[in-house]
């Protein structure tokens, strides 16, 4: 059969068709059509070519990418997946096959191509990975080892704690799976809220893929076949969130110029030999400016993505590793010395060793599988064959089965590698195979995931403090007969848990002036809900802003307020007012810390807010979304809910209180009827401006409410045009005329 697109009410597409190799065609048919913009803004990241229309602003990704070797990784992982997979490898061409028809008609409809003067380009077979690839690469958070050398040099390793949480630069989620004991059909549901920066368009896809072989709904990533995170097969659903694993290792290299005018390299590795390793140069072109030439290194290790062989600054540890002096001082060794030349400390080079580079497998081979799931077992075989990023997984079948698991590779190795940057050049710090992914348990019909500890506890280093889970489990018992919609209330709890500590030094606190004191008052009666139309929470986001500043801002702690300078795209996490702010918890209960008189921070803190008028939390808690390009100007709502609350829209304490990250999409599987099922992403399925399925969920996202999941194909509409009914008009007269 030809494959068919419908159309529900809120601009799903739902696609069937009369194979799985058709149905991929016409997944990539209809994504290129309804997202062409985000998919090609996507393939340029995956390649590190996204500046030369986006600008200056993409150059340090694009050197990052260039230096991660993503695109290279994505081809290998891809020739592994013909030799390994072919069927999956010829899915993917087919999705690919189907991209590259729809993209010129995508690129007719989405005016930001105009604007920037960009052409669609040609996806080849391996570029669905690399998209993977480049939207994963810092999910395990690498750059936190980057933090932690930091504070260890400047602090002590004691330290080092004291800042263990989730930071500003991870992507997190809620889920939880709750068993037929405790639903009023006596079938599983399974529901959560991925945690990512919230984009424009939107990073998952509601879709609905259906073949002779498979009927599935679920949220997929835009450029990837298939549904990999979040769907629903009629018999098993299953969902995902980041297990906050360490997988990623970072090395410090030393280097050495050889032969060809010093433009060969070799490095030091664990045996105390010299060995050569690959190097060439790239260039970045970057709109409206000068292009930016790469060197691109790669050592037994992996990829230099810090510094290189022009550093002038490397490892003040002991560098012998064995060598003798005469290879130590000889052929042109980058230098080396305790600190770099402007006193803040060494920069590189140094590698990054991440799995997909070392195995050559991202794990697609787990795609179809999941697709032709039936029960809960076949889930779990199919993620037997998941690579990347870990995840924990939930899943539940009509039967009544359910799983609760961790998904994907990490490398068993020492200590040292999983907490800090490891010399390469010293035995010890290699790869030994890799672990067995633990299981978790479902207690009294109750399974959570929220980054907490928890099954992936052996396999991390920090994890998202306990609240987020601790709540979800405390609202799903406080019921025995939970409906599937009423899952939406617990979607937007804003209880903050993690407000104790600072409301604790107030209640301590004595010698106010009166205004000050009657807002102290007023938060020792606050409900520790995060509101928008609350002035509680204004008020203690204010006072926690005060106290996040002034701590940053204490010589103790200001040492760590000027890094070494990393690359752009890694100092996310190496920025101390973020650090201090998601970290405020630990730092005000903390027994001592460093002489700080912590009650003085508090008190005048308090004063200044109150000082100031405050409104309500919405006011200036509201949605910030990542745009690949500026110019369409809307008015973005407020918000409720914080970095800690269930509802985590995340603000920066002490940076600001706009929500750049929050619930990416929202979703409720109903195992008893899949009709029964409900999804909502914060704009809409369409990714073309001004069309009328663009920003349509956003009010429902912003209420709590769900959109009703329908698959009952004589409930759909047919679309009959090869314009979706979503174009603008403008952009269809412009056609109609064209045409003419």
């Amino acid at each position: 059969m030809t494959a068919e697109l419908y159309r529900d009410p809120w601009g799903i597409p739902h696609l069937r068709a009369g194979s799985a190799l058709e149905l991929a065609h016409a997944q990539g048919r209809t994504t290129a059509v309804d997202r062409a913009w985000q998919l090609e803004v996507e393939r340029h990241r995956s390649r590190g070519t996204s500046a030369a229309f986006l600008g200056a602003g993409e150059a340090s990704w694009d050197v990052f990418a260039r230096r991660a070797r993503l695109d290279d990784t994505a081809r290998r992982c891809f020739t592994t997946l013909e030799r390994r997979d072919p069927e999956t490898a010829a899915w993917v061409v087919r999705y690919v096959d189907g991209v590259n028809e729809g993209l010129p008609e995508g690129a007719r409809r989405t005016p930001e191509f105009a604007r920037t003067g960009l052409v669609p380009g040609r996806w080849e077979p391996w570029t669905p990975l690399g998209v993977w690839l480049a939207t994963h690469i810092l999910f395990a958070g690498f750059p936190a080892k980057l933090w932690r050398e930091e504070v260890v040099r400047r602090l002590g390793a004691e330290a080092v704690g004291l800042f263990a949480t989730d930071g500003p630069g991870t992507s997190g989620s809620n889920g939880w799976l709750v068993t037929g004991e405790r639903t009023a059909t006596g079938r599983p549901v399974i529901a959560g809220d991925p945690h990512r920066f919230i984009e424009e368009p939107g990073v998952y896809q509601q879709i609905h893929l259906s073949c002779p072989e498979f009927d599935v709904v679920g949220l997929a990533v835009p450029g990837v076949p298939g549904i990999a995170h979040f769907a629903h097969t009629g018999t098993v659903a299953w969902a995902i969130t980041n297990a906050m694993a360490d997988y990623q290792d970072l090395y410090r290299e030393r280097l050495r110029r050889t032969g060809n005018g010093g433009q060969d390299l070799e490095a030091l590795d664990p045996d105390g030999r010299w060995r050569a390793v690959t190097r060439h140069l790239e260039t970045v072109e970057v709109a409206g400016g000068a292009p930016v030439e790469v060197e691109v290194i790669e050592t037994a290790r992996g990829p230099v993505v810090i510094g290189g062989s022009d550093a002038d600054q490397a490892s003040g540890e002991d560098q012998g590793g064995g060598e003798d002096q005469e290879s130590r001082e000889g052929h042109g060794a980058v230098p080396e010395g305790p600190e770099g030349a402007d006193g803040r400390g060494a920069v590189g080079p140094v590698s990054l060793r991440y799995p997909p580079r070392v195995t050559g497998d991202l794990g697609f081979s787990a795609l179809l599988p999941l697709l032709r799931a039936r029960e809960v077992a076949d889930v779990d075989r199919a993620f037997d064959l998941w690579a990347e990023p870990v995840n924990v997984v939930q899943a539940a079948d009509t039967a009544g089965g359910v799983l609760h698991r961790v998904a994907g590779r990490v490398p068993v190795r020492g200590r040292d590698n999983r907490t800090r940057i490891v010399a390469a050049w010293e035995p010890g710090h290699e790869w030994r195979g890799w672990h067995e992914t633990p299981y978790g348990t479902v207690e009294d019909g109750i399974a959570v995931m929220a980054n907490q500890r928890g099954p992936a506890t052996p396999l991390g280093v920090e994890f998202a403090p306990p609240h987020r889970a601790a709540r979800i489990r405390e609202l799903l018992t406080s019921r025995t007969a939970w409906p599937a919609p009423d899952m939406a209330a617990v979607h937007m709890d804003t209880h903050l848990a993690s407000a104790a500590p600072l409301l604790d030094h107030l209640a301590a606190l004595d010698g106010l002036t009166p205004r000050a004191a009657a807002l102290r008052d007023r938060l020792l009666l606050w409900d520790r809900r995060m509101e928008a139309d609350s002035t509680g929470a204004a008020a203690y986001a204010a006072v926690r802003t005060g106290v996040v500043r002034r701590l940053a801002a204490h010589p103790v702690l200001a040492v760590l307020a000027d890094p070494p300078a990393y690359p752009e795209v890694l100092r996310p996490w190496l920025a101390l007012l973020p650090r201090v702010g998601f970290a405020l918890e630990n730092l005000l209960r903390a027994e001592e810390l460093y002489g700080i008189d912590r009650a003085d921070l508090v008190r005048a803190a308090v004063e200044e807010a109150a000082a100031r008028p405050l409104g309500v939390w919405g006011d200036s808690h509201r949605l910030a979304p990542w745009r690949a390009l500026t110019g369409d100007a809307y008015e973005e709502p407020g918000l409720a809910g914080d970095h800690d609350c269930v509802l985590c829209t995340s603000a920066v304490p002490g940076v600001g209180d706009l929500s750049a990250r929050g619930p990416a999409a929202r979703y409720v599987w109903d195992l008893a009827d899949r009709d029964n099922s409900l999804w909502v992403v914060p704009f809409g399925a369409s990714g073309v401006p001004g069309s009328a399925h663009h920003r349509d969920q956003l009010p429902l996202w912003l209420r709590g409410e769900l959109v009703p999941v329908s698959t009952d194909w004589n409930r759909l509409t047919r679309e009959p045009s090869p314009v979706p009914h979503d174009t603008p008009a403008a952009v269809r007269d412009h056609e109609e005329n064209h045409d003419h």
